[in-house]
């Protein structure tokens, strides 16, 4: 599997497409297609270690992980934690289900149910 598949399927694990995942990381939102393989670069082209670092960051993998090394997946050995009550009021943290995006109506739902309505 190439850096791009990696972090392509990684992000739709997360529920992000790969323009979401550049712009939480904050580099251009095509720049991640470039790591692709093509004509032009056999092996795609390589990104630095700062940008492989945001990338990683936004995907809550290590960059070994992204670079082909599987047994370091997680960036961290501690659960990922996040405010209940943030992830109510913050649209971008509650968007998926093991992997599955949650439809609108349920979505609501668990909100509701969270705030205790």
């Amino acid at each position: 599997m190439t850096l791009f598949e990696r972090v392509k399927t990684t992000a739709k694990n997360n529920g992000f497409s790969i323009a979401e995942v550049a712009r939480r990381a904050g580099i251009g939102e095509k720049s991640i297609y470039t790591w692709k393989p093509s004509k032009t670069y056999p092996n795609g082209v390589k990104p630095s270690r700062e940008v492989l670092e945001k990338v990683s960051a936004v995907l809550n993998v290590s960059v070994d992980y992204l670079l082909g090394n599987p047994e370091t997946l997680s960036r961290s050995d501690e659960p990922k934690q996040i405010d209940l009550k943030e992830a109510i009021d913050n649209e971008e943290i509650i968007k998926t289900y093991d992997g599955k995006p949650i439809p609108p109506e349920d979505l609501a739902l668990i909100k509701r149910l969270m705030r205790g309505e």
